[in-house]
């Protein structure tokens, strides 16, 4: 039966017209942005693990570049502790030199309190951002950012110490010598020839210096190490923000080849249903025909 009241093949057709518009619509909106999950509507479990991960990815980013910062800390303090070797071997020589009787002490004296001095300067000088690990002055650890992580009870910043209590090299800097005092080198600092009357007194300031070299070595190796520790944590934060990024791109980008392959069969198929939309509207005019003589 054809009634010019209800078009029932025009409505199926506006039906499927819309349908595919739809579908075109969403097709279209996944080529142009790449992705297929782009709002909760998409699908609320995908937008929300890939909204979390893509906010924890910034804060692993934000450490890792907290962790040069880090290493920038631990390279200086490294670099005064190998200074601070070196002059401690030059102090060594001088009172090796120094156990030959014919020597001038005084002259060599003059030397070994330059060296004192450089001690000194090297170690007020191992300063990045304000912050010295060579002398104490109130401090006891130093710390380095080094990590973001998402556990049970929330999220967390991990970091990684150095003593700087056992291994500075100073305790402080006398205001009025301006000489350092305490720690690793405090016995170094006082090492004077001109108080000695014996071998056996330049022998016992050698054993201060080899004991002050072996303590700059312990501390040396500490921080050789936290520098592996940091190295190792940003070479795996690389890693790990990769993978976060491609586990997210899994979760909410559009397969390209894909929605290209279904956007071309969707524009077919639009095509198809205006046709027919229009095959279906034409129907009714064909009744005008009966009328006709």
């Amino acid at each position: 039966m054809t009634s010019i009241l209800t078009n029932v093949a025009a409505n199926s057709a506006l039906q499927t017209l819309s349908t595919i518009n739809k579908n075109l619509e969403n097709t279209q909106d996944m080529v142009s942005s790449g992705y297929k999950v782009s709002k909760a509507s998409d699908n609320v479990a995908y937008w929300s693990i890939s909204t979390t991960m893509n906010s924890d990815n910034k804060a692993l980013n934000a450490a890792t570049d907290a962790l040069g910062v880090g290493a920038a800390k631990v390279d200086t303090a490294y670099a005064a502790m190998e200074s601070a070797i070196d002059v401690v071997n030059e102090i060594k020589a001088k009172l090796v030199t120094a156990t030959e009787g014919s020597t001038d002490k005084a002259k060599i004296q003059l030397e070994i309190s330059k060296l004192q001095e450089q001690l000194t300067s090297i170690a007020q000088g191992a300063s990045f951002s304000g912050e010295n690990w060579m002398v104490i002055d109130g401090q006891t650890t130093g710390n380095v950012v080094d990590g973001f992580v998402r556990t049970d009870a929330g999220v967390a910043v991990t970091t990684a110490s150095y003593d700087i209590a056992t291994n500075a090299m100073f305790d402080s800097i006398d205001a009025t010598t301006g000489a350092g005092t305490g720690g690793l080198l405090g016995n170094v600092m006082t090492i004077d020839l001109s108080l000695i009357t014996t071998t056996d007194d330049i022998a016992a300031l050698l054993t201060t210096a080899e004991t002050a070299m072996s303590d700059l070595t312990n501390a040396g190796a500490a921080l050789g190490a936290l520098t592996t520790r940091i190295d190792l944590q940003t070479a795996y934060a690389g890693k790990l923000s990769d993978a976060i990024d491609e586990g997210v791109s899994r979760l909410v980008d559009a397969d390209m080849e894909e929605e290209s392959a279904k956007l071309s069969a969707l524009q077919t198929q639009q095509q198809l249903a205006v046709q027919s939309l229009s095959i279906a509207n034409s129907g009714p005019q064909n009744i005008l025909k009966l009328f006709q003589q």
